[in-house]
């Protein structure tokens, strides 16, 4: 019996060892968004899912026709609380967002652009690419922007969203 008590002890230490080294697991993409009110979100899976999901077919830098899937930027904005329509007047006109790429590549886009009363300029939050997850060198997250004539503001890897208002 002495001997039973030390190899339980010992087997119940090494499955809570083994548990606690456990990765947790992997609830989807997650995408960092800050605002100029100094206020930082976390945005996960469980907040995609609320947004209507889209989908758009646009050529990418290969010159092949691809079909994103994914969520609108704006939409996102608007969960977030960002203003739109009547709201963007006075200084509000001068909010533009910087998307953050991992390896620090950044573009902008005005709010007024990305508003349907303004610009309507299309910005898909994209975690697919016909049917199947990004690659690991554009994902798990990229924008996608269908309108535009240059791919310069298709990010890939994108990391962080900031909401910024010129001074």
């Amino acid at each position: 019996m002495a001997t039973t008590r030390p190899t339980i002890v010992l087997l119940v230490s090494a499955v809570l060892a083994a548990s606690a080294q456990a990765p947790a697991p992997h609830s989807g993409p997650e995408l960092l968004v800050k605002t100029f009110l100094g206020q930082s979100s976390l945005v996960g899976a469980s907040d995609f899912a609320k947004l209507s999901p889209r989908i758009v077919s646009a050529k990418d830098h290969d010159g092949k026709k691809h079909q994103y899937s994914g969520v609108d930027l704006r939409d996102l904005l608007d969960q977030l609380g960002v203003p739109k329509g009547d709201a963007i007047c006075g200084k509000e006109i001068t909010d533009y967002v910087i998307a953050e790429a991992a390896d620090g590549y950044c573009v902008v886009f005005s709010l007024t652009e990305l508003d349907s009363q303004f610009g309507n300029t299309e910005v898909l939050i994209a975690n697919k690419a016909d049917g199947q997850p990004l690659s690991e060198n554009e994902g798990p997250l990229r924008l996608v922007v269908p309108g535009d004539k240059r791919q310069a503001r298709w990010i890939r890897m994108l990391k962080t969203l900031s909401v910024v208002r010129a001074q």
